[in-house]
């Protein structure tokens, strides 16, 4: 990815660029932030059409206007496929969405989660205070540092764990290596599931497909499902289901979605199925 924004007498606009042949152009309201942590170049926009949102190293993490579908499919497909998610781990994920979106389920005892870069999580709780509100629950234990290193030497089990991480450039790139894949799996309790973003199967086939292949070496169970994204490249996004025992279409909880009742803007019991409808380019990928 690269970006740009430039300005001229009457307009500023942000530009988003993907290998430089196409793109995303937003016109841009106000720069509300701008600067470099350790690890990255961090900056929020607010826009026109998408509200205010969250860049990273030049790539849009998330808009205001569509952020609810990135982080209520990464949250809500595992949570309502295991049975009993008591100790769910998060990986990445410092704007806070995430979070937001699974400690609305009960059920879950404790949330750890662990970002590499404390200026994001300060960042989001400043310009996204809604989206960052999950950061003051009780069941939160939020430890900064690095996540491979963390699933390598921590000793903790999980029913659940979400890797919720940016594209993979800069401290990301790790996140998307099969050593980092097989140290998660060793944190999962039997019949545990992973989840994680898996970039766009449309403008990143090899991506996709080593990250499946590696996945498919460590679980028995590993699918693809996916959803619309307006913000983000070809609007086409992806994630992946890994399991031993579980199934995400088998093993739907119906009755613990029927009993929770929550007021979601994209999940629902027909979007938990159907995002595991793939087109044929994306089923040939994987």
């Amino acid at each position: 990815m690269s970006f740009k924004y430039f300005e001229n007498l009457w307009n500023l606009w942000y530009t988003e660029l993907h290998n430089g042949t196409a793109g995303l152009t937003l016109k841009i309201k106000k720069v509300l932030y701008s600067g470099e942590s350790k690890f990255q170049r961090i900056e929020v926009f607010d826009t026109y059409e998408y509200g205010k949102m969250l860049v990273l190293y030049g790539s849009i993490m998330f808009t205001e206007r569509d952020e609810f579908i990135y982080h209520e499919m990464i949250s809500h497909v595992p949570l309502f496929v295991h049975p009993s998610p008591e100790e769910v781990l998060v990986i990445g994920g410092g704007d806070g969405g995430t979070i937001k979106e699974v400690s609305r389920h009960p059920g879950v005892k404790r949330i750890k989660m662990v970002e590499i870069d404390q200026q994001v999580v300060e960042i989001s709780k400043k310009f996204f205070p809604i989206m960052s509100k999950g950061f003051s629950d009780p069941r939160l234990n939020l430890i900064f540092g690095d996540g491979a290193e963390f699933v390598k030497t921590d000793t903790g089990k999980y029913e659940v764990i979400i890797i919720d991480s940016p594209d993979p450039i800069g401290p990301a790139d790790v996140l998307f290596k099969e050593e980092f894949f097989s140290n998660a799996k060793k944190r999962l309790r039997e019949g545990g599931i992973l989840v994680a973003q898996t970039e766009s199967p449309f403008y990143h086939p090899d991506i996709v497909k080593n990250t499946y292949s590696y996945l498919r070496k460590l679980f028995s169970n590993v699918l693809m499902y996916w959803s619309w994204i307006p913000a983000y490249p070809s609007a086409m996004w992806s994630f992946c289901f890994c399991s031993d025992k579980l199934h995400p279409l088998k093993n739907f909880r119906e009755e613990k979605y029927m009993e929770l009742g929550l007021e979601t803007k994209y999940y629902n019991k027909g979007i938990h199925f159907g995002a595991f409808s793939l087109p044929t380019f994306a089923e040939k990928l994987i």
